[in-house]
């Protein structure tokens, strides 16, 4: 843990109005942002939005007898003359290096992840994977950005083992500072896809994006990627030039095994997968979890981890992401929560694997920019490939007819608006023992179809 008289090395000497000689070898309480959690031993750090500034707060906070705070140098609201605080430049960007100066207190491993799709799925195999170490620290729900990720590293304790860091993006830069905040030993790159291009405008720019994850990347670190992505080489190169680990599975047709470090051999049918002499039973289904699975174990060998403990794996993924549900005597493959174009790719690929009769219903992806149409009708173009039996696009405008015109050879294909008129065309189609995939951007909140689905 850390002193006050730390934080001097941040900003200098503290101030306090009413003069009052501060006590700098206390150590640090419970850093918080939220002032309805503030404790009176806590250390405030006000945060801004584009709806709301926490100094406002301030007043609260001396009531509730906090330790101390940070506050914007360029506020206009009064700071308590018997608060303890330090002016800064940027609360937010104070709360990261705090994090940091934390995060360098550590013993434990810093595992990092990024990627276009998958990171939270990795994530959860990542923490599985290691929990033969010890208890695991890991990014919870959402926390993957500026805020998340110093809330993440400021709730490592001396029991944890080792810690696991989600770093998700929205245009450049932001991975960079979350790599500065974290200092991570183990970088993983899941993929670079096309989410966000309508932010960064390439797929290069999104490599480059998802590469900055090596910025404050310890030199000795490891780097670990699929392999075969040659743009995602490319980019890297630019940037590290220290440790990369390869995966690859043998099905993948990109790669060989020259030029993946483990290469691992995925039986759909059994939900195993062969890596040199060692078997595994993959926890979550589909070549896509099979990938990311090669990936926790790369990580999991490089910390130590032995392979006897890594056979059968327990992993809890969030809501609305390869979740399979049983609805009556329909599966349900709950896919709800986020879609990018590859991500879509990889769910349709696993619909397509299940016994019986196969529907789709695929909502709009966002933030795709120029290609959005072009994407759009290339998952359709996919999802026809696959002899699905019927397919629900949730979608509008000129999303909505390039899904449409790529739809003229299906069985069965409704174009609809919102996710509750996607219900009415899967009443009419629907019966026993039928699968059904749900998948969209969270921006279209399909999880509000689940209710609707028949109870056969």
């Amino acid at each position: 843990m850390l002193d006050l008289a730390d934080l001097v090395s941040l900003w200098g000497p503290p101030q306090r109005g009413d003069g009052a000689a501060p006590n700098l070898q206390q150590r640090l309480g419970p850093v918080c942002t939220d002032s309805r959690l503030l404790t009176s031993d806590a250390f405030f750090v006000p945060l801004r939005g584009e709806r709301f500034d926490g100094h406002r707060f301030l007043a609260n906070a001396t009531e509730q007898g906090v330790q101390a705070a940070v506050v914007a140098r360029d506020s206009d609201i009064p700071v308590p003359p018997d608060l303890l605080h330090w002016t800064v430049d940027d609360t937010l960007e104070a709360y990261q290096q705090i994090a940091c100066l934390v995060r360098r207190n550590l013993s434990s491993a810093v595992v990092a992840v990024t990627g276009s799709a998958g990171k939270t799925t990795t994530r959860e195999l990542i923490r599985a994977a290691l929990a033969p170490l010890g208890d695991i620290q890991a990014s919870i729900g959402n926390n993957n950005n500026d805020v998340g990720v110093p809330l993440t590293l400021l709730g490592v304790g001396e029991h944890h083992a080792a810690v696991v860091v989600e770093m998700g993006m929205r245009g450049p830069g932001e991975i960079e500072r979350l790599s500065r905040c974290a200092e991570p030993e183990i970088a993983v790159i899941t993929n670079v896809g096309t989410a966000h291009i309508g932010r960064l405008g390439s797929r290069e720019a999104i490599a480059a994006a998802k590469c900055e994850i090596t910025a404050a990347l310890s030199p000795d670190g490891l780097v670990v990627v699929p392999a075969g992505d040659q743009l995602l080489e490319a980019a890297l190169a630019r940037c590290w030039s220290g440790r990369v680990r390869r995966v690859a599975l043998v099905s993948d047709h990109n790669n060989s095994d020259q030029t993946a470090d483990d290469v691992g051999d995925y039986n759909p049918a059994t939900g195993m997968i062969q890596v040199g002499e060692h078997s595994y039973h993959c926890p979550l289904e589909g070549r896509h979890n099979a990938r990311n699975f090669m990936l926790a174990l790369a990580v999991a060998n490089s910390l130590g981890v032995s392979p006897s403990n890594l056979k059968q794996l327990d992993v809890e993924v969030p809501g609305g992401r390869n979740r399979r549900r049983q609805i009556g005597a329909l599966t349900i493959l709950d896919e709800t929560y986020n879609a990018s174009p590859e991500a879509v790719f990889a769910a349709l690929d696993l619909l397509a694997a299940q016994p019986g009769r196969r529907f789709a219903v695929l909502g709009t992806m966002l933030e795709l920019g120029a290609d959005s149409v072009r994407l759009h009708k290339a998952v359709v173009d996919h999802a026809a490939t696959l002899n699905l039996d019927g397919l629900v696009a949730v979608a509008t405008g000129a999303e909505a007819k390039a899904m449409s015109a790529a739809s003229e050879t299906w069985p069965r294909f409704r174009q609809v608006e919102t996710p509750e008129q996607a219900a009415e065309p899967l009443i009419e189609w629907l019966r026993p023992g039928d699968s059904v995939l749900l998948k969209a951007s969270r921006g279209i909140a399909l999880e509000r179809l689940l209710p609707l689905l028949p109870q056969l």
